[in-house]
């Protein structure tokens, strides 16, 4: 059974610093909180975040940028190893950071697939059941077979979802919505993340797209310069909301 479990969690890393005559340090890194002064200045950018999901869970991320969003879907993903607290997640994970990541520009579309099945750990025959699949799923047609970098953001971004979730992950991590601007394809995708969590999967979403959210979530989690402020259900957290703006009225 999937199952994601975060207790206490923190990431912090110390701030780099350059000799330098210039007014200030370019290559801090935005998100989180700095912290100490000196040679002990260090980035807080995840402070005591706890939450479980289990199958069937469509997990929304919110808060403001650089609130810790990224952040913890790059711990979730392995990328990060937490520095304080612990994460236990049971199911096969897959991702989408970045929709060009791990794709060659000068290859085909077609030929992109079967680089990101093999690095997925997919054997040749999976890759070839699936393949037709992909295409038909992405609405590429005849395109698949052009470079990847001659696809536009929106062709790209079809293509990355269409083989992440191929193979139905049993836990998929999206930062930000996926970037095709085609209504019918996004209403497409949508029914897809339903299905993957009807089987018992677990989706966990980063947007500040609260209509999209509302829609795919059961579940909000929202985050406040790296600390949790709130998990509890979509139905509560959006009601809230809804009554907050009233209340400014």
């Amino acid at each position: 059974m999937v199952s994601i479990h975060a207790e206490n969690l923190g990431l912090s890393y110390k701030v780099r610093q350059k000799m330098t005559l210039g007014l200030r340090d370019r290559r801090v890194l935005a998100g989180g909180r700095i912290e100490g002064m000196g040679r002990d200045r260090h980035v807080t950018a995840l402070d005591r975040v706890s939450f479980s999901l289990e199958a069937g869970d469509r997990l929304g991320l919110v808060g403001a940028n650089g609130a810790g969003k990224t952040t913890l879907l790059k711990v979730l993903y392995g990328i990060y190893v937490p520095t304080k607290g612990r994460v236990a997640i049971e199911g096969r994970v897959d991702a989408l950071f970045n929709i060009g990541l791990g794709f060659r520009p000068e290859a085909t579309g077609r030929r992109n697939i079967e680089l990101r099945g093999l690095i997925n750990g997919w054997s040749p025959d999976e890759i070839k059941v699936r393949m037709d699949e992909i295409i038909v799923f992405s609405e590429l047609g005849d395109f698949i077979d052009l470079p990847f970098k001659s696809y536009s953001q929106g062709m790209a971004a079809r293509l990355a979802f269409s083989i992440a979730t191929s193979f139905e992950p049993e836990i998929l991590l999206m930062d930000e919505w996926i970037g095709a601007g085609d209504p019918n394809f996004q209403d497409k995708a949508r029914q897809r993340m339903n299905e993957m969590a009807e089987k018992a999967g677990i989706i966990v979403l980063a947007s500040h797209n609260h209509g999209l959210l509302k829609k795919t979530c059961n579940k909000i989690l929202e985050l406040h310069e790296s600390r949790l402020r709130t998990f509890c259900s979509a139905e509560e957290w959006f009601g809230k909301q809804a009554s907050s703006d009233e209340s400014r009225l």
